[in-house]
């Protein structure tokens, strides 16, 4: 499942954060838990390293966000709201959401799982998420602040940040409701 989303929001709050807080590789989980999509690919390349996927991420909680509202604009229940700011010549390499906090908050609960991943900035050169959407490959480039995609964990994508200057993402993830 994915779809088109549009979040009408002051994005400020994540764009202006302080995020010298967290700074780590995404791909710490990527090398054993996700091995089936990259065994066609002969397996996870050796070349991406810490320096190259590096990711600063903070987690809001509902003191700080309104999940309410968020949850309103995404037609899900949050569980978690993060923003991730990329710096220049990082990447998320292909991989599927696996939704590892609501798993580990809600392991019994079988509603569908999604994450709206959206835009914080307009877009800015060499900025970029592909994804794979009924076997054709996709490219996201050109969008504006607040636009964006909720999807579930089906969906394979990738970013990049190829440009100059920081990009900012919001994710929401929740139980998407029918």
């Amino acid at each position: 499942m994915i779809t088109p989303a549009k979040l009408h929001w002051d994005y400020s709050q994540f764009v202006d954060a302080d995020y010298s807080a967290h700074t780590g590789s995404c791909i710490k989980h990527q090398v054993y838990e996700l091995t089936d999509i990259h065994q066609k690919f002969g397996g996870f390349p050796k070349s991406y390293c810490s320096a190259n996927t590096m990711i600063h991420q903070l987690w809001w909680t509902p003191d700080q966000v309104d999940y309410a509202e968020l949850g309103r604009q995404f037609n899900m229940q949050v569980i978690t709201v993060s923003s991730i700011m990329q710096p220049p010549g990082c990447v998320i390499p292909y991989h599927r959401d696996t939704f590892y906090q609501i798993g580990q908050q809600y392991p019994d609960r079988k509603e569908r799982r999604v994450r709206a991943n959206m835009y914080l900035e307009d877009y800015r050169l060499g900025h970029m998420i592909q994804y794979v959407e009924n076997d054709q490959i996709r490219t996201s480039v050109d969008w504006s602040a607040g636009d964006g995609f909720v999807w579930d964990s089906e969906i394979l994508h990738l970013s990049a940040n190829a440009g100059m200057q920081n990009k900012y993402t919001l994710q929401v993830s929740g139980f998407y409701i029918e």
